[in-house]
C-alpha cells in the first residue's frame, strides 16, 4: 500500500496534466482547425519560464546557467510560464497563420519548433543547453513541513484545481460566439470570411489560448519533477498529445479526457513502470509507441470521429415577428 498510493497519485498528476494539454491542442485544432505540429514547444516554454522564475540565479562557475533566476513563488512562476507560452503562440501564429493554410501551415509550425529546439539546446546561457534546468525546490515545502509522498498528494490536489480552471476556460471558449466562429472557420474558411469573419485574428486567438494551456501543463510538470531539459520535448511528445485528442475525439473536451486516460495514462505512462527486460532495455519503450500507434490506427479505421464524437450543433428557429406566418402556414394558405 505504501508504494501503490504514490504510484496512483503520480498517474493522477499525469492524467490531469495531459487533460490540460489535450484541451489546449483541442482549442487550436479541434475548434479552429489549426494544424500545430510543434505543440510540445509551448509545453517546454511554460516549463522553462516557470523554472527560471522560480529558480535562483544560475552560476556559470558551477556548471548551471540560465536567464532570470528570480526565486519567485511557484504559483506566480506558473502564471508567468503560461503567459510566456501564450506570447510564443502569437509569434509562431504570425509566422504560420498569416500567409499560409492547411499543410503548409503545419510544416511551418514543425520547422519553427525545430529552430527553437536547436536554439535552446545549443545556446547554453538561455536554459543551460542540453543539461536543462534542475534543482527546483519542491513547491510549497518552504511553508509546509512535508515529505515527498505528502507533496505528491498535495500536488494531486493542486493540479486538480488548475485542471478545473482550465476546463472552465476551454468550455467557455467552446460555447461562446468566439468558439462558434472558430468552428465556422474550421469547416469553411472562405465562407466564414465572406460573412466578415477575420480568420487570421480568430486563429491567432486559438493559437495563443491553446499555447497558454500548454504552458500551464509544462509548468505543472516542472513543479512536480523539478527539472526539464530538451530530452523531454521531442516531436514524439507532440505525437502523444495528438494521439490522445484524435482517439478521444476532437471538438469536445470530454473526448480529450477520454483520450488522455487511454493514451497518456494507460498506454504512455503506466507502461513506464514495467520493469525493463534483461538484455533489451529498449523493448518496453518500443512496445509503448507501438500500442499508441495501434490505438490511433484502430480509432481512425473504426471510428474516425473519436470515442466521443463532436456534438452536432442544433439551431432552433427564432420567434417570428407579429403578423408573420411560418413557411408551412404560407403553403397551406396558398393551397386553400
Amino acid at each position: 500500500m505504501d508504494l501503490i498510493l504514490p504510484y496512483l497519485a503520480t498517474l493522477a498528476i499525469f492524467f490531469f496534466v495531459y487533460n490540460i494539454l489535450t484541451w489546449g491542442l483541442n482549442i487550436q485544432f479541434g475548434y479552429a482547425g489549426v494544424l500545430d505540429f510543434t505543440f510540445i514547444t509551448f509545453v517546454a516554454c511554460g516549463a522553462y519560464f516557470s523554472g527560471v522564475f522560480a529558480l535562483g540565479p544560475g552560476q556559470k562557475s558551477t556548471g548551471f546557467e540560465w536567464i532570470l533566476g528570480l526565486s519567485w513563488p511557484f504559483p506566480i512562476a506558473l502564471v508567468m510560464g503560461a503567459l510566456a507560452a501564450g506570447l510564443l503562440g502569437i509569434v509562431i501564429g504570425l509566422i504560420a497563420i498569416n500567409r499560409l493554410r492547411s499543410d503548409y501551415m503545419a510544416i511551418v509550425t514543425l520547422a519553427t519548433g525545430t529552430v527553437i529546439y536547436g536554439l535552446v539546446s545549443n545556446y547554453t546561457p538561455l536554459f543551460d543547453g542540453f543539461d536543462g534546468l534542475a534543482g527546483l525546490q519542491t513547491p510549497f515545502t518552504q511553508w509546509l513541513n512535508i515529505n515527498y509522498n505528502q507533496f505528491t498528494y498535495l500536488w494531486v490536489g493542486f493540479c486538480a484545481v488548475v485542471m478545473v480552471i482550465c476546463w472552465f476556460i476551454a468550455q467557455r471558449i467552446l460555447n461562446s460566439p468566439l468558439g462558434r466562429t472558430m468552428r465556422a472557420i474550421r469547416e469553411d474558411q472562405e465562407a466564414a470570411e465572406a460573412f466578415g469573419k477575420d480568420s487570421v485574428r480568430v486563429r491567432l486567438i486559438a493559437m495563443s489560448m491553446g499555447a497558454v494551456l500548454a504552458g500551464v501543463g509544462g509548468a505543472l510538470l516542472m513543479g512536480f519533477i523539478g527539472a526539464f531539459n530538451p530530452a523531454g520535448w521531442t516531436s514524439g511528445e507532440t505525437f502523444v498529445v495528438w494521439a490522445a485528442l484524435i482517439v478521444g475525439g476532437r471538438g469536445n473536451n470530454w473526448g480529450g479526457v477520454v483520450g488522455s486516460f487511454v493514451v497518456a495514462v494507460l498506454v504512455n505512462e503506466a507502461t513506464r513502470y514495467i520493469p525493463p527486460i534483461p538484455g533489451n532495455a529498449t523493448l518496453i519503450p518500443t512496445v509503448r509507441n507501438m500500442l499508441i500507434g495501434a490505438s490511433l490506427i484502430a480509432v481512425l479505421w473504426l471510428r474516425p470521429e473519436g470515442i466521443i464524437p463532436e456534438a452536432r450543433r442544433r439551431f432552433y428557429q427564432l420567434p417570428l415577428l407579429p403578423g408573420r406566418r411560418t413557411p408551412a402556414e404560407g403553403v397551406g394558405s396558398a393551397g386553400s
